[in-house]
């Protein structure tokens, strides 16, 4: 009986002393988000919502891929690689030993256009096998240079063309400005040229912000080896938009970059005669060299990947619908039946 009040006696102590110090409690406040009572949604996929799910992603995607691939297809686009045309039949086996030469490489090849083409048509240069994403080649540059005079002695991270044989910095400094593309072309048709507007080929937010127009080509190609083009000392870098186009890096291997535009209409069977200087070397990292004209639609270039994925996945998810339909109707099953179960289907279950 003792022991009966002596628990009774510290129960009430503990339950009614207020003064009593509380025991420090890791426990959260609680919030109906920690204790994950807020209301949520939780549907329940029977067969009809998978079915209809499937068909509507099926009949919206079906048709944009339709009509991306419809698009893609206006495009009219011809591609010429000159690489190997361009070199002098003598001199093909030892084509890293011509283009390092000083002879005379003019070279005109032709391009026959199969389709109407409506202005403005775009000329593109194509290099395959080029890995402009190299991690020291995307690192070779100095932003700050491009995009002030003040800076022009901020070279270091443009190693090994930051400065020249004589003395003081190269501007612009770094691999990618050293490598720039300098094969030309000029186009003509029926014996009369074809003008190529090189204005505007760049990203408005290059010439405004990153190519300062204080900023003036010095020392360029200063370095002992000429990589490639050679930049005009009296034009600032904010006008001078082949080398804004090259600054722009590729993430792949082949890549095109847009060179001009031929502002008239190309009709069907035109020959276009192109004459152009084969100066850059591409032979020495076994790589491709292709001048490409182009037009536009709705989507922008041709690209069939965009329609083919759209399609492709439209189609998978008809074909699942179907699959589930069919299955639904042959061989149906009441929704939550327990006797599917994996302990209700053993030999011992009833």
């Amino acid at each position: 009986m003792s022991s009966h009040m002596a628990s009774s006696s510290n129960g009430g102590n503990g339950s009614g002393d207020s003064g009593a110090p509380r025991r420090n409690s890791k426990r959260p406040k609680y919030s109906k988000f920690t204790q994950q009572e807020l209301p949520a949604c939780k549907p329940i996929l029977t067969p009809r919502w998978v079915v209809s799910a499937f068909m509507i992603i099926a009949i919206v995607f079906i048709p944009i891929g339709i009509a991306c691939l419809l698009g893609s297809r206006d495009v009219v686009e011809v591609v010429k690689r000159y690489e190997t045309d361009c070199i002098p039949p003598e001199n093909r086996s030892s084509t890293v030993q011509y283009i390092q030469s000083s002879a005379n490489k003019i070279c005109t090849i032709s391009m026959t256009i199969p389709k109407n083409m409506k202005k403005p048509i775009y000329v593109y240069y194509q290099l395959d096998n080029f890995y402009q994403n190299h991690r020291r080649y995307v690192k070779s540059r100095s932003d700050k240079q491009l995009k002030s005079s003040g800076n022009e002695n901020d070279t270091s991270s443009c190693k090994p063309e930051n400065t020249a044989v004589g003395g003081g910095p190269i501007v612009p400094c770094g691999l990618i400005a050293w490598s720039m593309f300098n094969d030309t072309y000029n186009f003509s048709r029926l014996n009369l040229p074809l003008s190529v507007n090189k204005k505007g080929i760049a990203w408005k937010s290059d010439k405004q912000k990153r190519f300062g127009k204080d900023v003036f080509p010095k020392n360029f190609q200063g370095g002992g080896l000429q990589g490639g083009a050679i930049l005009n000392e009296t034009i600032p870098l904010s006008e001078q938009e082949d080398l804004m186009v090259w600054m722009r890096t590729a993430a792949l291997p082949t890549f095109r970059k847009l060179y001009g535009k031929i502002e008239v209409d190309l009709q069907a069977n035109d020959v276009i005669n192109v004459t152009l200087n084969n100066n850059y070397n591409t032979y020495s990292f076994n790589g491709k060299k292709k001048l490409v004209l182009s037009t536009t639609s709705w989507i922008g270039g041709r690209n069939d990947f965009l329609g083919i994925a759209y399609l492709t996945v439209g189609m998978i998810c008809l074909a699942l619908a179907m699959g589930f339909t069919v299955v639904y109707f042959i061989k149906p099953r009441r929704l939550g039946d327990p006797t599917f179960l994996s302990w209700n289907r053993g030999p011992g279950s009833q």
